[in-house]
């Protein structure tokens, strides 16, 4: 196996799009060293080759490109975009990232703090409190357990030498350069030679740790508002239910017309803000359904969301509720691959996976014999056991998990599971 270039044709005017992505994620951190790799993506903007990293940043900017690193909890990408006459000089500089990464020490620390500062910040969210603790609870100390950041005491412990250490690891054979340009064979042919030579072999990230019972997890907090977390340990991105768990996604949280906006926040006023959330992984991939309510009402809005939980197992969706899930989830489709830097996006998502080519295509063309009492047994599948984290003030969450506890005591049992 070798690393994989695909060069798409360009969208509109003359903008050169490109992302490399590697099998680098969050999840391979080494345990005690959670955020070493995303550690390791801010680096590679910080100098390479002979450039210092003030250097590289003018040059960057004085071409009018922008460039992006970051590490997902299965990848990590580097993201370049800039105009398409400078795409001679651009790619190879983007290969020349993870061929000759040159931070030094001090660059490197400094990224650190800055990581550090941005989980002291998240700290101050309830909202990201309330996920921390529900992945948590889904994922205990295992690969998917922790935000890529890392966690305050794992990023103190690391030193500029554990980034180092993982330079070779960035040629990896696992490779996707996908790119999105005005075609150019020798650029190509060049691109494609200096991939052939990436050499590194990178071991499979760790499964997830299996999930314990249903749980809770409470973060009291002295604010005005509660923020409650639902979530669920769902399926791989590769699984057949996959598409049909999206449009559970789409049809509860997406937009003013979803099912959760329109009964908790319209018809019962319960909430400041609901919605869910599906982030597709490898492996067992989070299902969140999230709430934000006055502390007085959070057991309420609760009741109400749990009722909603309800629902799905015990009844199917009306065929006018399946239409218009449908519908917006051929919308953003649709509205996904616009540009070149999209079409780039969603092709580097489907390699970096494993996945066909063409899978967003195939999944339209699946979408439309889905019916109502397929996705009843899906949410049936993959909905039954969850887990509730809340923040907010402690009088608020001590309702919370009295009402958690007593619905745990009928938790619902769909026939035949």
């Amino acid at each position: 196996m070798s690393a994989t270039l695909r060069w798409l044709e360009p969208g509109f005017g003359d903008v050169m799009a490109a992302r490399l992505v590697l099998p680098l994620g969050s999840a391979a951190d080494p345990a005690g060293q959670a955020g070493l790799h995303q550690l390791l993506a801010g680096s590679l903007t910080r100098g390479c080759g002979s450039r210092d990293a003030r250097s590289f940043a003018e040059w960057i900017e004085n071409l009018g490109a922008s460039l992006r690193c970051e590490a997902g909890d299965d990848h990590l990408q580097i993201v370049l975009k800039g105009v398409g006459s400078d795409r001679h000089v651009l790619l190879p500089q983007l290969l020349e990232m993870v061929e000759q990464p040159s931070a030094s020490p001090d660059q490197i620390e400094l990224e650190r703090a800055l990581n550090l500062q941005t989980l002291q910040r998240l700290e101050e969210d309830p909202f990201s409190r309330a996920q921390d603790r529900l992945r948590s609870l889904m994922f205990a100390d295992g690969p998917y357990g922790h935000d890529p950041l890392g966690t305050p005491q794992s990023l103190q412990q690391l030193s500029s030498d554990d980034v180092t250490l993982q330079r070779p690891r960035l040629t990896s054979r696992q490779a996707v350069l996908v790119v999105s340009a005005a075609p150019d064979q020798a650029l190509e042919a060049s691109l494609q030679q200096r991939l052939a030579g990436f050499d590194h072999t990178s071991a499979e990230a760790p499964t997830p740790w299996a999930q314990a019972e249903m749980g809770w997890s409470a973060d009291p907090l002295d604010t005005e508002q509660t923020v409650l977390m639902l979530g669920f340990r769902s399926l791989p991105i590769q699984h057949p239910d996959a598409l049909g768990l999206r449009l559970l996604q789409v049809h509860l949280g997406l937009g003013m017309s979803c099912r959760l906006f329109l009964r908790l926040r319209e018809e019962l006023g319960l909430v400041y803000d609901v919605g869910a959330e599906l982030a597709m992984r490898r492996f067992d991939s989070p299902f969140l359904w999230h709430l934000s309510t006055s502390a007085d009402q959070a057991a309420s809005a609760l009741e109400a969301l749990l009722d909603e939980w309800q629902r799905l197992l015990d009844e199917p969706l009306a065929e006018q509720q399946l239409a218009l899930a449908k519908a917006k989830l051929r919308g953003q489709e649709a509205m996904g691959r616009q540009t070149g830097a999209q079409r780039a996006e969603r092709q580097a998502f489907c390699l970096g996976y494993g996945l066909p080519t063409d899978f967003h295509a195939q999944a339209m063309k699946q979408l439309e014999s889905i019916t109502p009492m397929q996705l009843q047994q899906v949410a049936q599948r993959w909905l039954k056991q969850p887990c509730l984290s809340g923040s907010g003030p402690a009088t608020s969450l001590h309702k919370v998990e009295q009402l958690w506890q007593r619905r745990l005591n009928r938790c619902p049992t769909p026939a035949g599971h």
